[in-house]
């Protein structure tokens, strides 16, 4: 369990989220993850890095149990996480292929709205429950994969999108079988890692300088209404009342 490094072949990198039962990731979580990132970009063999979960999903967000039991401090180390692990993705030195399986809620919109690149499998679908959950924030990260209208209405409902209308908007390299995930988002990282080690991380470098969004400033922006949210006691209601209709639902 953890966030784990592995090569398979030279030049690639995949780092592994393994948090059971669905990948909702608790503070030490997201700074583990942006570490592994930020390591195996600043690794000069690493070319490409996939970024892949174990598990039922990709990635479920934040470890709520964990906010409701530590309170303030979870919450402030929640928030700081994910900033360093969007951010470890966003500005890691070579290109970044997400694999996405499952549920990608939250976070993982997050995680997937930085990365380069993004392989999916059939059953994947994308959003952000925040506004259930007593949050705000990542909708930076989803207008990086649908239209702005299509953002709105997913960020108001807490509705998901399928791995296929991502691929319709063009934000999603492949949609395949959930069993062919990983040789899918390997074959895509195997052409990025062919070319010239030191161009491609001029290439990254040059499209991040040329983002019309600095994502950084723009997600620590939704997290100071997270943070009022929390002040007021408005987002502690809400997430009680999340809290019962799980207990209820299990």
């Amino acid at each position: 369990m953890g966030v784990s490094c592995s090569s398979p072949e030279n030049g690639i990198s995949v780092v592994t989220v393994d948090y059971p039962p669905v990948n909702a990731l608790p503070v030490r979580g997201w700074f583990a993850l942006a570490d592994a990132v930020r390591a195996a970009g600043r690794d000069p063999g690493t070319r490409c890095v996939i970024l892949a979960a174990e598990g039922r999903g990709f990635n479920a967000g934040v470890d709520i149990k964990e906010i409701r039991t530590a309170g303030q401090e979870a919450l402030i180390g929640a928030n700081r996480g994910c900033a360093q692990a969007f951010a470890a993705v966003y500005e890691c030195e070579t290109p970044v292929v997400a694999a996405v399986q499952g549920f990608c809620l939250g976070g993982g919109i997050g995680l997937v709205g930085n990365a380069d690149a993004v392989v999916a499998g059939e059953d994947a679908v994308f959003g952000l429950p925040e506004l259930d959950r007593g949050a705000l924030g990542a909708a930076t990260h989803l207008a990086r994969l649908v239209p702005q209208h299509l953002m709105r209405a997913l960020y108001y409902t807490g509705r998901t999108a399928s791995a296929a209308e991502l691929h319709a908007h063009g934000s999603v390299w492949r949609v395949v079988p959930r069993a062919q995930l990983p040789g899918a988002a390997l074959e895509l990282a195997r052409q990025i890692a062919a070319k010239d080690g030191r161009l491609l991380r001029m290439a990254k470098a040059a499209i991040n300088g040329i983002d019309p969004v600095d994502v950084r400033r723009s997600y620590r922006f939704e997290q100071g209404f997270t943070f009022e949210a929390n002040l007021s006691g408005l987002a502690g209601r809400v997430r009680d009342t999340f809290g019962r209709r799980e207990e209820e639902g299990a």
